[in-house]
């Protein structure tokens, strides 16, 4: 067993997220693989990194998050702030010699992006971007079916991320709409855990042709406040995508998707097969093979179970449904075990560039009209 020493900061809905994330951790994998110590919160609300402290159990507090940073208790920088502050905090965190947990998206700019994946692998530490939907069991299971060639050579893709978490008009002006603190809006915050979902299943993207669209051009300064501040970022995107391995598609975006909830689908078809799936039905992947029994052709039902990667680490049996925090157990416990363990990973800064990369490229497209490189 080896104590690993977190400092977290940002003490919002996500840095809750991700401290329960490592207790539960630890819970469901045991110590082997590291037992997470909750050393300093930062925050600069200071009754938020009070709360914080006391919920769960930090040693110290503090309004200033150099000081997470320069403290040598630390072992893992543990960052989920809004997004504008990840590229400052996390370059801190590693030229102090911190391994950094990082929740997406790893930078506003895929350049800064690159620039902190190449001084985490210059310093030799795990530097980890928090796309929770990659360690879905379900994501494990679709990449295992691509790369075993059931499906044949992929050729389309269609991709969806709706919420209406933003759909009433009514509903104040947050960080989310500005463009210096979020980099952008759909795109970035639900259409990012698209691009990773899918490009851990199918790798680079070519190219992409894109259209945005701000619906609701103005919101309310706060509740029930008659001042209105613009909306400096996108409601909508629709982007057309070439992959690198041919496969066509399209990609979307809505966070005003009235009467969407969480909707993360997407369908992969290939010359053999198909495959769907949505985050609204969590459990269920559907498949179709072409070389069934004519009489037999048809979308068939997987419950996900014990024999999918990571599930059994929750339930016994298929059938029983896993939640979606379970993806944030998962992935705390793959950063204790890299710490820990040397353990390979997914979810690196390299591909956190690569996601910026992809919202960039997005963007560019949107303005210029044309189709954009990657």
């Amino acid at each position: 067993m080896k104590d690993v020493k977190i400092g977290l900061i940002g003490t919002g809905w996500m840095g809750k997220s991700h401290s329960k994330s490592f207790i539960n951790a630890l819970y469901h994998f045991g110590d082997t693989d590291g037992k997470p110590i909750f050393e300093v919160v930062s925050d600069i609300d200071r009754e938020s990194a009070l709360e914080v402290k006391e919920q769960f159990g930090f040693k110290k507090y503090t309004t200033e998050w150099l000081e997470v940073v320069q403290n040598e208790n630390v072992d893992i920088v543990d960052i989920a702030t809004p997004n504008a502050f990840h590229y400052e905090i996390a370059k801190a965190a590693l030229e102090n010699n911190k391994h950094v947990y990082c929740e997406k998206p790893l930078s506003l700019s895929a350049e800064e992006s690159k620039e902190l994946a190449k001084l985490a692998n210059m310093k030799g530490l795990v530097n980890y971007v928090g796309f929770n939907n990659v360690m879905n069991p379900a994501t494990k299971y679709v990449k295992k079916l691509v790369n075993s060639g059931q499906l044949g050579e992929i050729t389309k893709v269609t991709g969806i991320y709706d919420q209406d978490a933003f759909s009433d008009i009514n509903i104040p002006i947050t960080w989310r709409h500005i463009n210096e603190i979020s980099g952008s809006g759909s795109l970035g915050d639900l259409g990012s855990h698209l691009f990773s979902v899918l490009q851990y299943i199918l790798g680079d993207l070519r190219a992409v042709n894109a259209m945005t669209s701000t619906v609701i051009k103005e919101r309310p300064e706060k509740v029930d406040s008659n001042v209105m501040q613009s909306v400096e970022n996108d409601d909508i995107a629709i982007t057309m995508v070439e992959y690198q391995n041919g496969a066509i598609g399209t990609l979307s975006s809505s966070r005003i998707a009235t009467g969407r909830k969480n909707r993360l689908y997407y369908e992969i078809q290939g010359t053999k097969g198909s495959v769907y799936y949505s985050l609204e039905n969590l459990n269920e992947v559907n498949v179709y093979f072409e070389n069934d029994k004519e009489e037999d052709r048809g979308f068939r039902k997987v419950l996900l179970g014990e024999k999918h990667e990571g599930y059994s680490s929750f339930q016994p049996a298929s059938g029983i449904s896993i939640g979606f925090n379970d993806f944030k157990i998962l992935e705390t416990h793959k950063v204790l075990e890299s710490v820990v363990n040397d353990s390979e990973y997914t979810c690196d800064f390299d591909f956190g560039s690569r996601i910026d990369r992809i919202i960039e490229a997005i963007l560019e497209s949107a303005k210029s009209k044309t189709w954009v490189s990657i």
